[in-house]
């Protein structure tokens, strides 16, 4: 699968970030804030300038931009604190812009206790037929701590709301290795998760970093945010391990190392990630990746700034990166091997050549000696242990991969 190969056929992706939430969560570590409302129909009016102009954008940087749109995805922040008519105003402009599929799969992130019967009628009426509740536990206390505004029942409402509504297609999110968090209080969040019957969950193991305010007081030996109740890496792990046995005994797979999906439900916005295919990233902090016009089969990733004041100004602030095919390759095996399907090594053998291939299958040798990969026929898959262990494994196909002198 080329990225060439798509030409003006292939269908684009639209992601749009949101960054405002009513508070900021400790383990948070994204480009979101607590902003005045005030902000709100400046933003709006910037991501749609930015819409407008996307066309122009494109050609500028030497990029292909499809008209066709069959996945947008607002993320966030918190999405759904947007008014009804910001929201209305924000569709109106995409669908003006593009061609979006009668079939597109339209996925809003929404906060539990933060849907007013207002914005849920402005999200039916743009055509959302896909909603993300980030949850995050459904233990009221560990909801609590880490900074969430919603209770379980809270949640419960929302989801019966939705599904009122006409959007059934609802996804959870679950983080593992909380404050406080047990494996007693897991099983409890587990259990009502199921009992939900929501067709798909994603399921997150807690990050250190110091992008996060309890990231920082981990790193730091603090207290504020219960840094020193957060479970250690084994527990996580163990909690992770458990979450796929328990959704895979409910009929709910695992696709991708953190998502789960009913058949049929897997996230289609997040699967053109995974599968290197177009997406065009507006708004605070948001990526874009598009094929270059030309023979040389380069792809343009961009980011926009994380700052919003400069975001809000029009300064068209973004760090670039032109993805020579060397650096494709590298994607190509650690973005489809997050894929429980893996990666299947004639069509990347087609896309790339055999010399690249070569080194590819050398790492692949060594880390399947080391019980973090497994080759099935012509498939490369993570193990159990690669799973847990993915962000070393991908590490090992930066550099290695690329023959001496080929990298451009």
């Amino acid at each position: 699968m080329m990225w060439m190969e798509f030409s003006q056929k292939q269908t684009l992706g639209i992601y749009i970030s949101v960054p405002f939430c009513r508070s900021k969560c400790t383990y948070c570590n994204f480009a979101s804030s607590v902003y005045p409302a005030s902000q709100h129909a400046l933003y709006v009016d910037r991501v749609t300038e930015d819409l407008q102009g996307a066309g122009a954008w494109a050609s500028e940087r030497g990029v292909e931009l499809p008209q066709a749109v069959d996945t947008i995805y607002l993320g966030g922040g918190t999405p759904s604190l947007l008014e009804p008519e910001q929201i209305a105003h924000l569709f109106g402009v995409m669908r003006a812009r593009f061609d979006v599929a009668a079939d597109a799969e339209i996925t809003v992130e929404c906060a539990p206790g933060q849907i007013s019967d207002a914005t849920l009628e402005a999200l039916a009426a743009a055509g959302v037929n896909r909603v993300s509740l980030g949850v995050q536990s459904f233990v009221d206390r560990e909801a609590a701590e880490s900074g969430r505004l919603h209770n379980r029942a809270i949640v419960l409402e929302d989801l019966r709301r939705l599904r009122a509504r006409g959007i059934a297609n609802l996804n959870i999110d679950l983080i593992a290795g909380l404050a406080r968090q047990t494996f007693a209080s897991w099983e409890e969040s587990l259990g009502v998760l199921m009992d939900c019957g929501v067709p798909h969950v994603s399921v997150y193991m807690l990050e250190v970093d110091e992008d996060s305010r309890l990231g920082r007081e981990m790193l730091a030996g603090g207290a504020r945010y219960r840094a020193g109740l957060v479970p250690g890496d084994d527990a996580i792990a163990r909690m992770y391990e458990r979450a796929i046995e328990r959704l895979d005994s409910g009929g709910i797979g695992q696709y991708e190392i953190s998502n789960f999906a009913r058949p049929g439900f897997a996230s289609r916005h997040n699967m053109r990630y995974w599968e290197r295919r177009p997406y065009l990233g507006l708004g605070l902090d948001a990526s874009s990746a598009l094929y270059a016009s030309g023979p040389e089969g380069n792809v343009l990733r961009t980011t926009t700034t994380a700052d919003l004041k400069e975001y809000l100004e029009g300064a068209r602030v973004e760090e670039t990166a032109l993805l020579s095919p060397d650096r494709q390759f590298e994607e190509a095996w650690f973005l489809g091997l997050r894929l429980n399907a893996g990666v299947e090594v004639p069509r990347v053998r087609a896309e790339f050549g055999a010399g690249r291939m070569s080194a590819g299958l050398r790492v692949v040798e060594r880390l399947v000696r080391e019980g973090l990969l497994v080759m099935e026929g012509d498939c490369v898959r993570l193990t159990s242990r690669g799973r847990l262990l993915s962000n070393d494994v991908f590490q090992e196909f930066l550099d290695v991969c690329t023959p001496a002198g080929a990298r451009a």
